[in-house]
């Protein structure tokens, strides 16, 4: 057979990029580590037009002061760059597409900056590739999406690159090694460069660019709920979670997300899970990062392990102190890893509970409402149904499904919230604001974050809907109708066929679980505030100045 010639092929191009890129940006560096001082007129060294960077911004740290120097940059030399973020928390995110820096993204979370993003989506200033989950973002980093450069940020690197990120190690070393073994440039901010840091998280070698930054990254407490605001209802809640569910269905392995209705579950564990005598049998294992209101529960012996997506500001004494329940190096500080333990979340828990800010008669939700294009993060990953998993433990299969010989259990997906939120917003909706904000934003379906058919259970402050044993759509639309309350979805079910569905055991009020709801007070919570929390861990939770009261 006779091949066809071809020009020789250069296997290397990445590589001699790399190469060029720093050589580019010598003139501005001493070793590895980069003058502060002209971070800007490095990065337009290093950039390209039409780069892909991966700035780190998660839900909790923040490469700012690279974030900073990256919205700075000229345009006519840095421009048309396409960001992945997995989450827009600051203001320069987005400065960079007002400015011409960047123009397209790829995201996961826009909380604290959605309505902007929603007004700069609609100005054409930003073109949005996708919406995200954490994984699915930092999955496509080793597929389609490689950046060529990463912004980072870490706790300290010695000269050498080596770097320790401490309790909050989240998204780094995911990201670093995208980069690193694809011949991109990995530039991190770091709070101190020592001699030797305390513990290597992240190689050196995985490390091209250090700077250390002028200030501290910023590090947001998300995690942390003050048990002062935590009400009645959410107590009520609470009670019927974990007698209707928890109870239930014997649910030892869970994921918690983040609000003050899960935040009451876990502050109602030590008293009427006591009561309950559940104390072993539920709540044992989970998928959390350090949440202060969980000290209680720790603290009396409910919790056996806890694994992090992050870390939370004023909790590091604490978990050094508690190796036996948490992920800890040598030197005492957390490990967490948002990408494993998304995987945990997904995989190797039997339940998720997290709450919406709408849902429609189906049971979708979605953070996505009108002029605020939010974002999922990581509640799709956790709050599904699996169908890869083949592990089986008794939550699993009571909730068994499938026609014989082909059986499998079911995660359960939980959602929970009052009828009505702050400001008397209705959270069940005829039509979710996700559906008009997807097709205004061309998006080819609507971000939906957790899709009605994965849901398993709702929970409102009427009761729980049951809607795995329902018999097809109609019946779980019905079932929702049910604990929907006052809400355009709850008119359409009237009495009688609530009373049905609680015979059939589709739906269960207060009642019907045996919660007695004069119970539902704030006496019942273990801790009712954040110095009670301080004086639950012995002095060793040092909470973040803007919850102190004292």
């Amino acid at each position: 057979m006779v091949r066809n010639k071809v020009a020789p092929r250069d296997w290397t191009r990445r590589r001699t990029a790399k190469r060029d890129r720093l050589e580019k940006v010598r003139p501005f560096v001493t070793g590895r580590v980069l003058d502060a001082g002209r971070m800007r007129a490095a990065l337009e060294a290093l950039l390209r037009p039409g780069d892909r960077v991966a700035l780190e911004g998660d839900n909790q740290k923040q490469a700012d002061f690279l974030a900073e120097a990256l919205a700075g940059c000229d345009p006519e030399v840095v421009h048309d760059l396409h960001l992945l973020i997995s989450s827009i928390s600051l203001r320069e995110h987005l400065d960079v597409f007002e400015r011409g820096v960047a123009r397209r993204l790829d995201f996961a979370y826009a909380g604290p900056q959605s309505v902007r993003m929603a007004q700069l989506l609609a100005d054409g200033k930003v073109e949005v590739g996708a919406i995200h989950t954490y994984v699915e973002l930092y999955a496509r980093m080793f597929i389609d999406l490689t950046p060529n450069v990463a912004l980072l940020c870490a706790e300290q690197a010695d000269r050498d690159g080596n770097l320790f990120t401490g309790p909050g190690t989240e998204d780094t070393p995911t990201i670093a090694e995208a980069v690193a073994f694809s011949d991109g440039v990995t530039v991190v901010q770091v709070n101190e460069i020592v001699d030797e840091v305390p513990r290597v998280d992240i190689p050196g070698d995985w490390v091209d660019l250090i700077v250390r930054s002028p200030r501290p990254f910023a590090l947001e407490p998300l995690f942390t709920r003050d048990p002062r605001h935590i009400g009645q209802v959410e107590i009520l809640m609470a009670m019927m979670t974990l007698r209707g569910i928890y109870e239930r269905h014997g649910v030892t392995t869970l994921n918690h997300g983040i609000g003050y209705d899960t935040a009451a579950i876990e502050l109602l564990l030590p008293t009427y899970g006591e009561e309950l005598g559940l104390r072993g049998k539920i709540c044992r294992h989970w998928a959390l990062n350090p949440h202060p209101t969980l000290i209680p529960a720790i603290e009396s012996g409910w919790v056996e392990s806890v694994h992090c997506f992050g870390g939370e500001p004023g909790t590091e004494r604490y978990v050094a102190a508690r190796p036996d329940v948490f992920f800890t190096g040598r030197d005492g500080s957390l490990r967490s890893n948002r990408v494993l333990c998304q995987l945990a979340g997904q995989y190797a828990v039997d339940l998720f509970i997290g709450s919406s800010l709408q849902i429609d008669g189906s049971a979708n939700s979605s953070t996505v409402t009108e002029g605020r294009l939010s974002g999922f993060g990581g509640a799709p990953n956790m709050g599904h149904d699996p169908h890869g998993r083949r592990h089986a433990s008794p939550a699993w299969l009571s909730l068994l499904t499938g026609q014989a010989p082909a059986l499998r259990g079911r995660k359960l997906v939980v959602q929970i919230t009052q009828t009505f939120r702050s400001g008397g917003d209705p959270a069940f909706v005829e039509t979710l604001d996700a559906v008009p904000v997807g097709k205004d934003a061309s998006m080819p379906v609507p971000p939906i974050m957790i899709y009605g058919d994965d849901v398993s259970h709702v929970v409102t402050e009427e009761g729980v809907a049951y809607l795995y044993k329902a018999s097809g759509p109609a019946e779980r639309r019905e079932a929702v109708a049910a604990v929907a309350g006052a809400t355009s979805i709850g008119r359409e079910i009237d009495e009688r066929r609530v009373e049905e569905l609680r015979r059939d055991g589709l739906v269960a009020l207060p009642a019907d679980l045996k919660v007695d709801v004069r119970k539902a007070k704030r006496s019942l919570l273990a801790a009712r505030s954040i110095e009670d929390l301080v004086a639950w861990s012995g002095g060793l939770y040092d909470p973040p100045a803007r919850f102190r009261t004292w």
